[in-house]
């Protein structure tokens, strides 16, 4: 996953926790003149997040999907640290804290009434 942010000029990228110092300090050294000269303020790593996707073939055009995610996840007061959606439209990926990863999926059910048997 991938977010990018051209009104704070950053760019946010999710790996797997074992690989996550390596990727930093192969970063520090990629950009250690950027750094250097202030070109990029800070190149730093966050421990304990998770990604959960919510996808369906036809949220393609659907407008209020991403809101209702949202939505749902702002009433149970679960922060939203980055969002992702590719150009198919077939999926929002966003990113939580890892203890709030169980209630995030269970809102998003909730909220799009997945329980329910489709007949």
């Amino acid at each position: 996953m991938i977010s990018q942010s051209s009104s704070e000029q950053n760019i946010c990228f999710v790996v797997p926790q074992n690989i996550s110092a390596p990727v930093v300090a192969a970063l520090h050294k990629e950009f250690e003149r950027e750094l250097h000269h202030n070109f990029i303020h800070q190149i730093s790593g966050q421990a304990g997040i998770v990604i959960v996707a919510a996808v369906g073939s036809s949220m393609k055009g659907t407008p209020g999907i991403a809101a209702k995610v949202f939505t749902a996840l702002a009433n149970k007061s679960i922060n939203v640290i980055a969002i992702a959606q590719g150009s198919s439209e077939a999926n929002i990926s966003l990113v939580v804290a890892e203890k709030d990863a169980d209630e995030a999926v269970r809102a998003i059910h909730e909220a799009f009434e997945l329980h329910r048997m489709i007949v």
